[in-house]
């Protein structure tokens, strides 16, 4: 399954089991509105529609514009719940059911704002990430935070599976306390924006590996490339004047090619030819 149809089915269960009633689900066949459908769209949208009950509708909107807000608003909803929606949401739409909008974010906030918190939080050598459930504003991620907890722990080795297996389970137990507290009119915590970051697109250098950098930029690098990619990639480098595709690589001596960074070696343990 998908991760688009595993998570509306997360949020699907978790709102039923605290007494709510799903009607709609809202996909993003595009990354902007209005922007190129993405390759796959047509499978991913195939597998939400059989994984859907059939009192579910399945919204499929080209813009944000004027009509994304009015067709909100005839649903007559108490709540619009995301997870994952790639665009910004107009103020219309955040203000087209009685009590707003909430968003699920993979990280602890302010902390990761953005479409990447995981694999910035691999990039960076974090030890472990968070589910963070939050009111939601024109802004990224930048809403009064309702509910969050930490403890997932991001092994040197991150197979997707099992994380977001870990982070269903967090969203499956935060989600019904973050639910009752809009029930109740509680407001939230405001994220300190002194603290705020962050998480972007990678930028296209990051493909690539720069032997001048550190040993364990270099290994992070690799690492969230490969879950970026779910396992299947990884970062371009050139060692003995061979160009190679960097899979897996080891801080400590190991079986495999050496290569020197700007603080020492690292070895390179998994690697194809690029």
């Amino acid at each position: 399954m998908s991760y688009s149809a595993r998570g509306f089915a997360i949020l699907r269960t978790a709102c039923e089991q605290a007494g709510h009633v799903p009607v709609a689900y809202l996909h993003a066949r595009s990354l902007s509105p209005g922007g190129t459908t993405r390759p796959g769209a047509g499978q991913v949208i195939a597998e939400i529609v059989e994984s859907a009950p059939p009192t579910v509708d399945l919204l499929l909107p080209g813009s944000k514009k004027v009509l994304l807000a009015r067709t909100l608003r005839e649903y007559e909803a108490d709540l619009l719940v995301c997870y994952g929606f790639p665009w910004k949401f107009p103020r219309a739409a955040l203000e087209a059911t009685k009590s707003g909008a909430i968003n699920v974010h993979t990280s602890m906030l302010p902390k990761y704002r953005g479409p990447l918190p995981v694999n910035w939080a691999i990039r960076n050598g974090d030890s472990e990430i968070g589910v963070s459930i939050h009111r939601m504003t024109e802004e990224f991620d930048s809403g009064e935070i309702l509910v969050q907890e930490s403890g997932i722990a991001l092994d040197d080795d991150v197979v997707p599976d099992r994380l977001w297996d870990e982070v269903d389970g967090y969203i499956a137990r935060l989600l019904p306390t973050a639910l009752a507290r809009v029930e109740k009119g509680l407001p939230g915590i405001a994220q300190r924006e002194d603290q705020a970051s962050y998480a972007g697109w990678m930028e296209p250098e990051f493909s690539f590996i720069d032997w001048g950098r550190t040993r364990n930029e270099i290994h992070h690098q690799v690492r969230a490339v490969r879950f970026g990619s779910s396992g299947k990639s990884g970062p371009i480098a050139k060692l003995s004047g061979e160009r190679i595709r960097v899979l897996r690589t080891s801080l400590e001596s190991a079986d495999g090619k050496q290569a020197m960074c700007a603080d020492g070696p690292l070895w390179i343990v998994e690697s194809t030819p690029a």
